[in-house]
């Protein structure tokens, strides 16, 4: 448990530490290029899901990602055996769940921030996303990889 904070926490404060950074220096209508062409800092709102979906449904959401939190929380403190990549997916998923969490309850929405500009169709320029985002989304990456990993005893 204590790697599984280790890393959540840090990430947490990241994800908030850059969403403060952002409502005090970056004005809703700029766009500061990082990389030009290429990354910019933006200052989003996001009321719905993934790639602004489902606009206005922040109680909606609320409520689904409170359920989430309880699930991951639950999953975490069940004695099981030891699995690295298990535990990272779960705790890049409970700091990305607390870090949108904490922007609907603080401000009514989500704020998103990092924006990519990938010159494909279909996504130029990217959605704008976040470091809670970005959690989630290698969570999920994670939590595929082990789904198709043999377990141990099965291996033997």
């Amino acid at each position: 448990m204590r790697f599984i904070l280790l890393l959540s926490l840090p990430l947490y404060a990241l994800d908030q530490i850059t969403k403060w950074f952002v409502l005090r220096h970056v004005h809703p209508e700029e766009r500061h290029f990082v990389i030009p062409d290429f990354f910019s800092l933006v200052h989003v709102t996001n009321t719905g899901a993934a790639f602004g979906s489902f606009r206005d449904n922040n109680t909606f959401f609320i409520v689904l990602s409170c359920v989430a939190l309880a699930v991951v929380l639950s999953l975490l403190l069940r004695r099981r055996s030891a699995d690295a990549l298990r535990d990272i997916s779960l705790a890049l998923l409970l700091a990305g769940i607390m870090g949108n969490l904490t922007d609907r309850f603080l401000h009514g929405h989500v704020i998103d921030f990092l924006l990519v500009d990938l010159h494909v169709p279909f996504a130029n320029p990217w959605p704008a996303f976040n470091v809670a985002d970005s959690c989630i989304c290698i969570a999920v990456v994670c939590f595929i990889i082990h789904s198709f990993r043999k377990p141990k005893e099965q291996a033997a």
